[in-house]
């Protein structure tokens, strides 16, 4: 005999816990299984909603149709029932009457299910009077019986931090939050395809690495026992990949995970998803045109609205725009300072020129950034994995895509030089004196410098961050909204 639920007093969470797992005990005593194995569905609800939409107000279907959800809204009127059900599709409602499922099994279902209950339901759809599509309910089935209840119905999961941490829930409630998630995968899946369609081979890099090369970032450092010996969490993939191009690979590409021990913010998580794609006899031009095709081939397959009219500047041009500076003769001029120090920058006078440029470009040029905007030609000293022009070695053949005032691309034609990249690393190893004011440097990789000398033939390479291009395309303001489970304190 299965229990009537007890009227109680307490609305505490504790409480309904404990009403729930009796209910679930009840359920096993009366020989019934409250976590069966499996269920064999007809349909989801969204294919029940599209199959049966001809229907007309009042009509009833002669179809049966078996399918499962949450139950999400139960409003229950003496001898008949009204409930919304939600699987990973849609949401539809059932229609549970006594005279239809029987006197038991009627009292069973209105006792022993409760909101954010998992349950299947077979019967045939409908039309209601108020003509919304409904399922007439002939038989049901427990699927799974949840012990805790979703949070308040009316005004859903608001709170940031249980969203964030509690990423199941925001799911469940949410629908906006599930939708990010698809056109998530739908924009890693359309880039991924175009890429093959260009004749990119996929591959895969170390994520433990002996040297934290291919950026300039801090690391995270973890301890590899057996070999005694620490190792770093990859911050870039670049150095691998192109040892790949050496290789004859000629067109490669990684989607994958990068670390940066660094801050959170906005726009900012320690872990995040990059695509980063190398093709030989190209440059950093052939990296615009392709960054632009896989953007754009994003855009469309999510029917994103976001303006794609893209522009091309380089980077002192913009400098000049918006400080009334020219600074381009001026990029090995050690009184840099002087000449910038109007612009009340928050930086030590013994600060690298580095260090003076990438925080008047910051401070002064991003935020104008809206639109689609390639930055072309970096200072070199920015640079240490980039060709320079060949004319004008003070600057490197770089760009980085700006969109909606936010970096989210970076591409170079690949310093292909072992001789200078040689060099290069030295002097960034010589940058990280305090006196310089630089701490993140890329470190010496001599077994980089060793497959340099067997011959990179030309390259460009490109790397595009995924979450903050999931975040402009979604048009959401947070990169926490983009990343299942984002980092939290």
């Amino acid at each position: 005999m299965i229990k009537k639920e007890q009227k109680h007093q307490s609305n505490s969470i504790e409480h309904i816990i404990q009403l729930r797992k009796q209910k679930a005990e009840d359920f096993v005593s009366s020989g019934i299984n409250p976590y069966p194995s499996k269920y064999a569905l007809d349909k989801n609800n969204s294919d029940i909603q599209k199959d049966f939409v001809f229907l007309k107000q009042g009509q009833i279907s002669n179809v049966k149709v078996r399918t499962a959800g949450r139950v999400m809204t139960y409003r229950n009127m003496g001898k008949v029932a009204f409930v919304d059900i939600k699987d990973g599709y849609a949401k539809i409602q059932i229609y549970v009457r006594e005279d239809k499922i029987g006197r038991y099994q009627y009292r069973l279902f209105k006792n022993m299910v409760d909101v954010s209950d998992i349950i299947a339901v077979e019967g045939v759809p409908f039309k209601t009077k108020t003509n919304e599509l409904s399922i007439m309910t002939e038989k049901w089935v427990m699927l799974t019986k949840a012990f805790r209840p979703l949070p308040e119905k009316w005004h859903g999961l608001k709170d940031i931090e249980t969203r964030y941490r509690q990423r199941y829930l925001d799911l469940i409630v949410n629908d906006e939050v599930k939708d990010i998630f698809v056109k998530r995968s739908l924009i890693i899946s359309s880039m991924r395809r175009k890429l093959e369609e260009l004749g990119f081979v996929e591959v895969e890099t170390p994520i433990l690495q002996s040297l934290a090369g291919g950026a300039t970032a801090k690391p995270f450092i973890t301890r590899h026992n057996a070999l005694n010996m620490d190792l770093f969490l990859r911050i870039a993939p670049e150095l691998f990949l192109k040892r790949l191009i050496v290789g004859g690979m000629d067109k490669v590409f990684e989607i994958g995970k990068n670390f940066r021990n660094e801050g959170i913010d906005k726009n900012h998580n320690p872990e995040f998803t990059m695509i980063e794609l190398y093709k030989a006899y190209a440059d950093y031009n052939d990296m615009m045109n392709i960054a632009e095709t896989l953007i754009k081939t994003a855009a469309k397959k999510i029917d994103s609205s976001v303006n794609l009219e893209f522009k091309r500047v380089k980077m002192f041009d913009l400098i000049r725009e918006y400080t009334g500076l020219d600074l381009l003769p001026y990029i090995e001029d050690k009184k840099m300072f002087e000449r910038v120090k109007h612009l009340n920058l928050d930086l030590p006078e013994n600060a690298s020129n580095k260090k003076i440029l990438d925080q008047i470009f910051e401070e002064k040029v991003v935020p104008n950034l809206k639109n689609p905007t390639f930055v072309l030609d970096y200072p070199a000293i920015y640079s240490p994995l980039s060709k320079v022009k060949f004319n004008q070695p003070e600057i490197a053949e770089r760009f980085e895509l700006y969109m909606n005032g936010m970096e989210i691309g970076n591409a170079y034609s690949e310093l292909n030089d072992p001789e200078l990249q040689k060099k290069r690393f030295i002097q960034q190893m010589q940058l990280k004196s305090r006196e310089c004011g630089e701490e993140e440097v890329m470190p010496y990789d001599e077994d980089f410098i060793f497959a340099l000398e067997q011959g990179l033939p030309p390259t460009g390479g490109l790397g595009i961050g995924i979450d903050r291009l999931v975040m402009i395309l979604t048009r959401v303001e947070s990169i926490k909204e983009v990343i299942m489970f984002p980092t939290m304190r």
